[in-house]
């Protein structure tokens, strides 16, 4: 007989488990607000990569920054602590500006990350190389040629040409939280209370504040803040092409038109 959620849950825990009540949200893995005996709660997410995900929230709470604490970790099970969240974002740009700066402050000893990850079927090759442009064409823009149509496959594979006239060589790699749109940004009072989901790795940190533009209108203030490197606002296209080319290939065709109006700001 198949183990339940609440009985795995509480062999992790220690604790026994009251309910299991399903949360939205969770395109790619199952997610579960965990009533406890002790009179308090947990989040639960299973997945096939709960592992290293628990891996990424321990090294952004390490650099600082807010994430939940890993609980537990069992086979394809993942328990942290549930963070309090109003949903307000608009009010709490500063603090994620601050949140950000600790994140990204630390430079690590390369571009990538030391296993490769991946949201649902949709690989995310990590592995290193010798600079940033080669990383981005070969691991965040040529990995998706073969699942876009050709006449996109061709526009991508001209870009990726480019990238050494358009991106740094070698910016410090800062931690990336890697998947940050407004949904994975747990917000209080105008605080942030913890970045959620991640999809780390090492590069350059406008990568995080292309990503938080998709979805997202953060303030002149909040770019203000980040301080970016001259010519940020150019290379904003070029970083917010993954995730637009993630989101093509899990969702579908209705990304087609973000993906090419990404690419004509290049050309």
């Amino acid at each position: 007989m198949q183990t339940s959620l609440a009985d795995r849950a509480a062999a992790l825990l220690g604790v026994p488990v009251l309910g299991a009540a399903a949360l939205s949200g969770g395109d790619l893995s199952a997610v579960h607000r965990l009533r406890l005996a002790d009179g308090g709660s947990a989040i639960a997410k299973q997945g096939p990569l709960v592992s290293e995900e628990a891996d990424m929230l321990v090294a952004i709470a390490t650099r600082g920054a807010p994430a939940p604490p890993v609980l537990a970790v069992g086979e394809d099970l993942l328990l942290i602590e549930e963070m309090p969240n109003d949903g307000h974002l608009g009010t709490s740009w500063d603090s994620l500006a601050t949140a950000l700066q600790t994140l990204h402050a630390v430079p690590g000893r390369g571009y990538g990350w030391p296993v490769d990850y991946a949201f649902g079927r949709v690989a995310i090759p990590n592995g290193t190389t010798k600079d940033w442009p080669s990383f981005w064409a070969e691991r965040r823009l040529r990995t998706h040629l073969p699942h876009v149509p050709a006449s996109l496959a061709r526009r991508l594979d001209r870009l990726a040409d480019r990238l050494p006239d358009l991106l740094p060589q070698h910016p410090a790699p800062a931690l990336l939280h890697g998947d940050l749109w407004g949904g994975n940004v747990l917000t209080s009072a105008g605080r942030v209370t913890a970045l959620i989901d991640p999809a780390c790795y090492h590069g350059d940190r406008e990568v995080d504040a292309a990503m938080l533009t998709l979805f997202d209108a953060p303030p002149a203030r909040f770019f203000d803040a980040l301080a970016l490197a001259p010519g940020w606002q150019e290379r904003q296209p070029i970083y917010r092409l993954w995730p637009l080319l993630v989101h093509l290939r899990l969702f579908g065709s209705s990304y087609v038109g973000a993906v090419e109006a990404a690419l004509a700001e290049v050309e």
